[in-house]
């Protein structure tokens, strides 16, 4: 189990360029990436997007990447065109305000669109050196938040232990509960009817009562939503999903069984299923 909140930063040195690559992640119901790169390398979004789809299951991810080069390979161009433009223009404004001056290298090269400077960047030989420090900054992030996860799973699996004790507790009253309503029942008979009882009446009117309150079948899929949790929750990378629609299902019965039970101490033990359940649905906001 892992969770969806982590950090890392990596940076590494190498050839003249420094790379560095920040991750940040946070909790989402589904993978949101989002991959920042210099512009000059926006041919490699889709590559990057690529692994750390490997990586990352669920969660909103942001990843800046930034590029330091100390000699970056530079090519320079004259736009003579721009240059004589501009020469004619100040000189012809220089004789129309009497200024005998002409204008200099310095202020032609100053103009906009005279010197045109070119990087030349082989996308492919930057990947090779932004590869390594993206997945060491994921191996980081992912140890993150696989230490986290296991805080987070340790707590949840606390709280589904309280559910597995309650399930226990309430399966052994369940001959109580039905004694109680086959007692409530004859009761009320003997009330109305004094020793004219018709038994048959009783035994079907006990039955129809039994089918109305009877939680046996609750606790069964509860029983089996709780153990299959448990299984998803140990041995999955990645069961937030999975454990979030089980949650949901142990909610329902649950409060199926608070709704059909008459009996105090049950509606106690409801009560405490329902906020170890809340507390596991907290968690789980968290889970990837």
């Amino acid at each position: 189990m892992k969770s969806m909140t982590g950090y890392a930063y990596r940076e590494v040195s190498a050839e003249n360029i420094t790379v560095s690559v920040e991750i940040r992640s946070y909790n989402s119901r589904f993978l949101d990436l989002s991959v920042y790169l210099p512009s000059w390398l926006a041919s490699l979004d889709p590559g990057v997007r690529k692994y750390l789809g490997t990586r990352f299951m669920r969660g909103k991810v942001d990843v800046g990447i930034r590029i330091r080069e100390h000699n970056a390979p530079v090519s320079v161009s004259i736009n003579e065109n721009a240059a004589l433009s501009y020469q004619k223009a100040i000189t012809d404004l220089a004789k129309t305000l009497g200024i005998k001056e002409k204008p200099g290298l310095e202020m032609i090269l100053s103009r906009e669109g005279v010197l045109e400077a070119e990087t030349n960047r082989n996308a492919e030989k930057y990947w090779s050196i932004i590869e390594p420090v993206l997945v060491s900054a994921a191996d980081q992030a992912d140890a993150e938040r696989t230490r986290e996860g296991d805080h987070t799973a340790e707590d949840i699996l606390s709280h589904i232990q309280i559910l597995e004790d309650a399930v226990d507790s309430i399966n052994s009253q369940v001959p109580e509960l039905e004694e109680t309503i086959k007692e409530n029942l004859r009761s009320r008979f003997t009330e109305l009817l004094g020793d004219k009882i018709d038994e048959n009446r009783i035994f079907a009117e006990t039955a129809l009562l039994l089918m109305k309150y009877t939680i046996s079948e609750e606790l069964s899929r509860l029983s089996s939503h709780l153990k299959e949790f448990r299984i998803e929750a140990e041995s999955s990378q990645s069961p937030g999903k999975k454990l979030d629609f089980l949650s949901q299902e142990m909610g329902r019965e649950i409060n199926t069984i608070g709704s059909k039970t008459p009996v105090l101490t049950v509606s106690r033990k409801v009560l405490e299923m329902k906020n170890a359940l809340e507390n596991i649905k907290e968690q789980l906001r968290n889970v990837e």
